[in-house]
């Protein structure tokens, strides 16, 4: 029995998204231990440990919109609103959860804007790949070649 392409396609979507969830993960770790910037007393500037997870994940939730809208023009097709679904799923909890355990505000550091961007862009990818799914659902299939002839209702009076 043969996979649909549908499924195929998110299964290759999810399995990429898992070993970025791992390494986001990973490299957040080092910015929950070391708090230098903090003590140094300056303003921190470029790519701090606390800001790589959450662009990381802000990444993933746009590559889901560029899915979405892909989808609605019916360009990807149902496996890209499917993946559009999934990387937002992804972008708009993990944005959520490194929002949630941002040490400080915005500039900090602490990926606290990139965590929100995440989460914003993860939920317009939900919906944009909900939209497609639904344009999807409603579009009538295509008629097949050689198959049964449609029914037509003879009036025999």
């Amino acid at each position: 029995m043969r996979t649909p392409p549908a499924l195929t396609s998110v299964r290759r979507v999810l399995a990429a998204a898992g070993p970025v969830v791992v390494a986001t993960y990973v490299l957040a770790a080092p910015a929950a231990a070391y708090d230098d910037v903090h003590a140094a007393g300056g303003s921190p500037s470029g790519l701090t440990a606390g800001r790589i997870g959450p662009t990381i994940v802000a990444v993933l939730a746009l590559a889901g919109v560029v899915l979405g809208v892909l989808a609605l023009r019916r360009r990807a097709g149902r496996s890209g609103a499917l993946g559009a679904v999934a990387l937002g799923l992804v972008g708009a909890v993990l944005g959520v959860v490194f929002a949630a355990t941002a040490d400080g505000g915005l500039g900090t550091g602490n990926g606290l804007g990139g965590a929100v961007v995440a989460a914003v862009l993860g939920a317009l990818a939900v919906v944009l790949g909900g939209l497609a799914l639904a344009r999807f659902r409603r579009t009538p299939a295509a008629p097949s070649r050689g198959g049964a002839r449609p029914s037509v209702a003879v009036d025999d009076r």
